[in-house]
Formats: structure tokens, sequence, C-alpha cells
């Protein structure tokens, strides 16, 4: 043996790297990143709902009227995920989530300067664009830096965000508006992601797997390693991604996504997510509006809608936490049953401000925990080279419920149903996301069944 002789590059698996490794104060440094695009997603996508009864009065307008506003944020929404999770497959997830950020953030400040809903129309529309292709990223990035054993938890932390974003927004509207008029609350919601966009370029890294999977240079994976843990195998190294999903070469990432191992899983992450952003729209667009005509004041309506998605955070912690150990699609179907079974209770009216506002805070638990932890489940679904872009597509797709969401609440405003009437409507679309991630959780088993009844059956000679 010829001692002499060159030993070939030791290889490392670049998520079996990440999941060995305790979580590092780098990657607590992206999960902050990420949650502070996520909540300037949630601050600017709620912001119209917490100016319309502002925009009523001083624009004499109807409250249909306002249904394109609301629903135009949304429609740019679905485009900007659809477009933006391919671009990010080939391109990068850093690349998009940044310019989409600081775009998204450009629009909120010119929305503040619209004079008609026409005018506001066009531009929510250009900023939901920026909004869509921010969140389907910051999902990836995040699952692709966090460790299996800890990673709906940490999907879930990064959703807080949302919520953080929502209840900010509602606090800062209720302080704002009377001071400052209803522009104040888009520009506060633009001027924040302009901000966030340079930390953005500064701080955060590309995906180290989705850099495996291009091929990038060897050097640059390892320098983003070893800020996760100065290991010494790093030096002199091949990376890899032992992930047999990305086996599948000469599939576009859309068309993986929809291929025939992952059609059916897809359609129900897409009717499950659909259904939950319709109940969740409808009911963040439009409670200051019920609030208000059910006596409250202007400014108590806006403090008790935060409660709605205040809820989210103690929930979005505590489902993930769940989903980590037991089967994480069953744990979802039960969060959105819980979700029907609150409005429905709702429904049959309460008389007590009080507890209404427990029950507020229970069904944006359930409701928004139960939304965020889609995304989890869709990033754990697809493989790397398609995970951007099968998490956009739920996304934007699912988008199509938030419009519906919005565009269905304008139109029991305008037929004067009643308070609890909103509430037991909503128990139907619960109800269907259930079924859809139970369809999803039984088809899985059965396939494992079949798996391993192949395995074991006898071979006959």
């Amino acid at each position: 043996m010829n001692p002499h002789r060159k030993l070939p590059p030791r290889t490392i698996d670049v998520q079996s790297f990440i999941d060995d490794q305790r979580f590092s104060l780098y990657q607590w440094t992206i999960l902050v990143l990420c949650f502070l695009v996520v909540a300037a997603d949630g601050f600017d996508t709620a912001a119209v709902g917490f100016i319309a009864p502002s925009l009523i009065g001083d624009w004499g307008v109807s409250r249909a009227a306002l249904g394109p506003v609301m629903s135009a944020a949304l429609v740019g929404l679905g485009i900007g995920a659809l477009a933006a999770g391919p671009v990010a497959d080939r391109l990068g997830r850093k690349t998009v989530l940044v310019l989409s950020v600081f775009f998204f953030g450009a629009w909120s400040l010119a929305s503040a300067h619209a004079g008609s809903i026409e005018s506001l129309t066009v531009l929510r529309f250009l900023t939901g664009l920026g909004l869509g292709a921010a969140m389907p990223n910051a999902v990836t990035l995040m699952s692709e830096y966090a460790p299996a054993r800890i990673r709906a938890i940490a999907v879930n932390a990064m959703f807080c965000g949302f919520s953080v974003g929502l209840s900010l927004g509602g606090l800062c509207a209720a302080w704002m508006i009377p001071h400052f008029g209803w522009p104040s609350v888009l520009v506060a919601g633009g001027a924040g992601p302009l901000a966030l966009s340079v930390l953005l370029i500064l701080l955060l890294p590309e995906s180290a797997q989705f850099m495996v999977v291009r091929k990038r240079p060897a050097e640059r994976i390892a320098r983003i390693l070893r800020r996760i843990a100065a290991d010494p195998r790093l030096v002199d190294c091949v990376f890899s991604s032992t992930d047999s999903r990305d086996s599948v070469a000469d599939k576009s990432a859309l068309a993986l996504v929809v291929s025939r191992p992952y059609r059916f899983g897809t359609a129900m992450l897409w009717l499950a997510y659909f259904m939950g952003l319709m109940i969740f729209y409808l009911l963040t667009n439009w409670l200051p509006t019920l609030f208000k005509d059910a006596g409250f004041s202007a400014e108590r309506a806006a403090l008790t809608t935060s409660l709605f998605p205040l809820g989210g955070i103690l929930g979005n912690l505590c489902l993930g936490w769940v989903m980590d150990r037991f089967n994480a699609r069953r744990v979802n179907a039960f969060a959105y049953v819980f979700a029907a079974a609150l409005v429905l209770t709702i429904g049959r009216g309460i008389g007590d401000q009080v507890w209404l506002s427990v029950l507020i805070f229970l069904t944006g638990t359930a409701v928004t925990s139960a939304v965020t932890s889609m995304s989890a489940l869709a990033a754990a679904f697809y493989p790397t080279r398609s995970r951007a872009t099968g998490v956009a597509w739920m996304l934007g797709i699912g988008r199509m419920g938030a419009v519906a969401g919005a565009m269905t609440g304008g139109l029991m405003m305008s037929m004067g149903l009643q308070f609890g009437a909103v509430f037991t409507f909503l128990a139907v679309p619960a109800l269907v996301a259930a079924f859809a991630l139970g369809a999803l959780s039984r088809r899985d088993a059965s396939g494992q069944r079949a798996a391993v009844a192949t395995v074991t059956q006898p071979t006959v000679e």
C-alpha cells in the first residue's frame, strides 16, 4: 500500500449533519429573521381589515365596495406564491425572499397615498405579489435549517410572527388611526419591510440543501455549516443529499409536485389549506366590522379582533410540539375539528363580552395553528428540489380560499346576516379541512401496510 496515496474526500450528507447538531445561535438568527418576515407579512396582509371602518367613513363607500380592496392583496398573494416557488427552486430561496420583502414594503408605502378605491385596489394587488412570494420561501428556508426532531415546532415558532404581525396591526391601528389617520397604518407596514430587506441581505444564508442539489461549490456550503457547528469533518469534503426523492432528474419542480406519487397528497393539502384560509381571512377581514355592528366601539372592535391572531401564538407552539411527536397530519386534522366546535359555540350566541373574548382567543388558537401548521406538513411532504414549489403552490392555491373568505364575508355583510350565523357557517370548511388531512393520513397508512405486506410475503418457488 502506498502511504502517500491521496484518500478520496469524505462525503457528508447535509441534512444528516444538521439533524445531528444542537440548534445553534446561527440557526436562531435564521429563525428570528424569518419570524420578522412573517410578522411583516401578517401586518401588511391584515392592514386593510383594520382600516376598513375608517375607509367607509372617510370615503363614504359601502361595505360591499370594500370587498375588491380586501381581496386584491389576496389575489396577488396567490399569484406571487405560484410564480415564486418554481423560481426559488431554480435561483435560490434567499434571492427571491429578499426581493419579495423589498417590493411588498415599497408597494405598501405607495398604498398609503391612494386616493380612491380603484387605486387602492391596484396597489394592494401589487403589495400582495410580494407578500405571496415571501411566505413560502421563509417556510422552506426555515424547514431546511431545522433539525428533523424539532422541525414542526421551529416552523410553527417562525409562523408565530404572523400572529404577532396581525395583533400588532390591531394595536397600532387602534392607536394610530385616531391620531394620524388610516394611511399611517400602511406607512408603518411599508417602512418595516424595507429595513428588514437590508438585514436579510447581510445576515441570511442560502439554503445549504438547495446548494447541494444545485451543485454549488463545496467550500461555500462548508462555510455555512461551520457557523452551525465547527466540525473538523467540514475540511476537504464533498456534500450530498440522501433524500431518494431528489433522484428524479427528468421532471421540473412543478411536474414533480403533481406527479403520480404526490398527486393525491398535493390535492388534499390544497383542499385543507383552502378551507383553513377561508375561515381565517373571513374572520381577519370582517371581525372589526362584525363587532362594530354588534355594538362595540371602533377601538374595542379592533382590540377584541386582535385576540384572534394572538391566540395563534400559543397554538402554533403547542401544535408544533405535538406534531413532532405524533402523526402530524392527524394532529392537524384534530385542530380543525376543535375549530369547528368553537365557531359553532360562538354561533349559538354569546351575550357576555368577556366570555366572547375568551372564545375568540381560543378560536384564533385553533384556526391559526391549524392553518400555519399546514406549511410544516407541506415542507415535509416534498423533496428538496421541489420543496419551495410544493409549499408555494399550496400557499398559492390556498389563497383562493382567502379570497373566497373575504368575498363571502362581504356578501354576508350585504345580506345582513347576524353575528351568530356567520360563525355557524364557518364550521363547514373546518370539517372539510379535517376530512382532507384524515384522508391523506389514511392513504399513507394504507400505502405503508401494502409495502410491508409486499416485503414480508413469502416467495413461492
